[in-house]
């Protein structure tokens, strides 16, 4: 009997996760995210418990469609960040930072399955932030993207980098900053 080969997101997509030491513009499609949104700063209680909560959801959907004969990877976390003001982060404290969490889902993905997935977490108790977990779809279009390696605190220079390359190609900034996570902050070194 053949195995039916695992989806993986980011080799399908691999145009879209680009790590560059140096800005580069790239071009993304339409793409279904797990979602909930909060505000603070990251590390936070509220901001632990919505990365829980999507985790949860994401790994229940997965072990599902797995069970269903269509598995795939589950994607690093994501988050889209905004100051009170817009886009910019650089200014307010943390505190008042607002932030959508992402995980990429597979196309397939429905609405009912996301429902199902919370339902089954409430059943066993787990995971009670759940119930905020939407699914979305996000099309961002041409982007600036840059790999940021070390602390939080030093990400302004990378962001800074990245403003003057859009400003280089007369691009304007029109969504929020959006950040991909390719390791958990809370198991590496800063």
């Amino acid at each position: 009997m053949a195995v039916a080969q695992k989806l993986d997101l980011y080799k399908l997509h691999k145009s879209e996760y680009v790590t560059p030491k140096k800005p580069v513009f790239i071009d993304t499609k339409a793409a279904k995210y797990l979602t909930i949104q909060g505000k603070g700063e990251p590390g936070g209680a509220e901001f632990q418990a919505q990365v829980g909560a999507l985790h949860g959801v994401a790994y229940t959907l997965k072990f599902a469609s797995k069970f269903a004969g269509r598995d795939y990877r589950v994607c690093h976390l994501e988050g889209l960040w905004m100051g009170p003001k817009g886009w910019d982060i650089s200014q307010p404290p943390p505190k008042e930072w607002r932030w959508k969490l992402l995980i990429r889902v597979p196309d397939f993905t429905t609405e009912e399955q996301v429902k199902q997935a919370i339902a089954e977490l409430k059943k066993k108790g787990k995971a009670p932030a759940a119930p905020k977990v939407k699914l979305a779809t996000i099309d961002e279009g041409r982007c600036v993207q840059m790999l940021h390696v070390g602390p939080y605190s030093e990400e302004v220079k990378t962001v800074e980098q990245m403003m003057a390359a859009a400003r280089d190609q007369e691009v304007k900034i029109r969504g929020p900053h959006h950040e991909i996570y390719l390791s958990d902050p809370r198991q590496v070194a800063p």
